[in-house]
């Protein structure tokens, strides 16, 4: 082995740049953040061939002292932080000492800055990744900052190799601005790519103008789509945007989570939304959200990623459970509702229901021991009472006349079954279908978590015990498992090694094919084997019970059965999906029936 040597200040510098500049949006992240932690309500950001050729950051904040402006591209000089104990408790974004050191290590960088009123007073520092001389002048600067980035890996080509298309290489940098955007709703962005304005973002002071900025990064359709809530947790808070089930995507590209005002991307926060969308949301399918978890800054530590993209939490139970339980109620208080406006509900959570699919409706619910169906909804005053008891028992194709569109059940009235598969309900805003096995089994489902959960889920015996044919393994499952079968409303006798003997069976699965029941809780258990993993899957083996007392397809409906599951829909939480996160129901406006029939032109 050779002797060990002292390494040059721009071999080091270079060394370092392979954490830190990965590509252009690593140095954009790292300056605009800068910008950000100078206190700037307003960044302009000019990049030319995706950034690799030019990455321009102008901002107006404090600006820096001219004797500071070679301490800037030093490695290891920073301003914010002094000490071991700044670093236990960060409150800024970039603090990283050797950033701007490692940027001019491998580009043409200059850095101009003023932190007077005066625009004459401002100076210009120069480094061209020679052996980090910097080169200090005059150059008349408003109050602020602007630092110019040129030639990206022009002394290191073998970087410059693994560099991607123009395109590719703005869409990250593109990212990293959105990012930021959605932290400071109070600073003005612009961005312009090869001379052409992209993006024109203005500051966000009320509530309306950070929807828009919202809007207008994760687009239109989120927004519509989405629930606003704000939750509180010990000295957690927890506030944002997130997507209905229905708008879920094919891959995780828009998953926005900034703890303290830094974007983060973290296991155990997406863990906790994970199982918080666990019951409705489909197969392969990703969230959408825009969320910010607000806590005290010694309590996570943002020094354990070269890029701080990373975290870690001091009591990572709390932080899950307080993001989780936050969605998981968010999400479970869906319900159908008849006005489009902006609902405000209890315990400090805000729905936004633009759609006027979706709110959280305070004082509904149902015990553990409900029918199947609920009874007809209350009695309507005067004329409209009469008018739904004609329309339930002699007129099933027409709505009755109301008095006012609120005495209309969000669902509306059922008209008509739709081969055997689908209601079709008219309410105040038009034509309602919905999947009615889908909304039956969500119904059953919630209701036998809820019973899970009291630790009573209503049982029958059976009159005529019915005996399976079964496998050795499952008798023996049967047999170790009988607690968890008493749980679930099943009692199973052993009647021979291959043979089980079916007493009882819950309320609401009465009408379901007892064997095929079974059977499919036998194979959820083998599946998850141990006592412990059954316990943490039990929703699942709850879902599978769901589907077998679900009304099935082509199953004949009376038009008050129909109307007894609209209603029980209008009170069901998670009612907007099935168990496997698929739509129970949706709605066609008659302004979009018009549409259809060219009505109006």
């Amino acid at each position: 082995m050779s002797r060990i040597l002292r390494l040059s200040p721009r071999l080091a510098n270079q060394i370092a740049a392979g954490e830190v500049v990965e590509r252009p949006a690593s140095v954009a992240k790292e300056v605009l953040e800068n910008s950000l932690d100078a206190g700037a309500t307003r960044v302009e950001i000019d990049v030319e061939s995706g950034g690799t050729r030019l990455i321009r950051i102008r901002d107006n904040g404090a600006g820096m002292e001219p004797e500071d402006l070679p301490l800037a591209l030093a490695r290891h000089a920073t301003s914010k932080i002094a000490s071991l104990e700044d670093l236990e408790c960060v409150g800024s974004l970039g603090f990283r000492g050797e950033a701007l050191a490692s940027i001019g290590s491998v580009s043409r960088l200059t850095l101009t800055s003023n932190h007077r009123d005066d625009s004459s007073e401002g100076r210009s520092a120069l480094c061209e990744g020679r052996e980090m001389e910097v080169q200090l002048r005059p150059a008349p600067h408003p109050r602020g900052t602007t630092v110019e980035v040129r030639d990206l890996f022009f002394n290191t080509p073998a970087r410059r190799k693994f560099l991607r298309t123009e395109k590719t290489e703005f869409n990250h940098l593109e990212e990293v601005v959105k990012r930021l955007a959605l932290s400071r709703f109070e600073v003005a962005f612009s961005l312009r790519h090869n001379g052409k304005l992209v993006h024109n973002l203005a500051g966000a002071a009320s509530t309306s103008e950070q929807q828009r900025r919202v809007a207008a990064v994760c687009g239109p359709a989120f927004m519509e789509q989405a629930l606003y809530i704000e939750t509180e947790r010990s000295d957690m808070r927890l506030r944002g945007w997130l997507a209905l089930p229905t708008f879920s995507r094919s891959q995780a590209d828009l998953q926005y989570f900034f703890v303290n005002g830094r974007v983060i991307r973290d296991k155990l926060v997406a863990h906790a939304v994970k199982q918080a969308y666990r019951d409705v949301l489909y197969h392969g399918r990703h969230p959408a959200f825009v969320l910010y978890l607000e806590l005290d800054p010694a309590q996570v530590d943002v020094n354990v990623h070269p890029g701080k993209h990373e975290v870690r939490f001091r009591d990572s139970r709390a932080v899950h459970q307080c993001i989780f339980s936050g969605l998981h109620r968010a999400l479970a208080e869906v319900r159908p509702v008849s006005a489009p406006a902006p609902l405000a509900t209890p315990e400090g959570l805000a729905v936004d229901a633009r759609t006027g699919e979706i709110a959280r409706q305070p004082g509904l619910g149902w015990g553990a021991n409900a029918p199947a169906y609920s009874p007809p909804p209350a009695p309507l005053p005067g004329r409209a009472m009469e008018q739904v008891r004609s329309y339930a028992g002699l007129h099933p194709q027409r709505l009755p006349a109301q008095d006012t569109p609120e005495e209309v059940p969000p669902l509306g009235y059922a008209l008509a079954q739709l081969k055997g598969i689908y209601i079709l309900a008219e309410n105040a805003e038009g034509l309602v279908l919905v999947d009615m096995h889908a909304a039956h089994e969500r119904i059953t489902y919630e209701r036998l978590k809820t019973s899970r959960a009291l630790d009573s889920i209503p049982a029958q015996p059976l009159l005529v015990p019915q005996a399976i044919a079964v496998s050795q393994r499952e008798t023996l499952l049967a047999q170790e498992h009988a607690e968890v079968f008493q749980r679930l409303g099943l009692a199973l006798d052993v009647a021979g090694e291959e043979s089980l003997l079916v007493r009882q069976i819950p309320v609401s699965l009465r009408d379901s094919d007892v064997e095929a029941l079974v059977r499919d809780v036998l194979s959820d258990l083998v599946e998850y084997g141990s006592s412990d993993r059954i316990e943490a899957h039990m929703d699942e083996i709850l879902s599978t019970m769901a589907c077998h007392g679900s009304v099935r397809a082509n199953r004949r409906l009376t038009i008050p059965e129909m109307n007894a599951l609209l209603r029980d829909m209008e009170e069901t939480e998670r009612a907007g999906q099935c168990n496997h996160g698929r739509p129970t129901w949706t709605r066609l406006a008659l302004e979009e029936l018009d549409k259809l029939f060219l009505r109006g032109r």
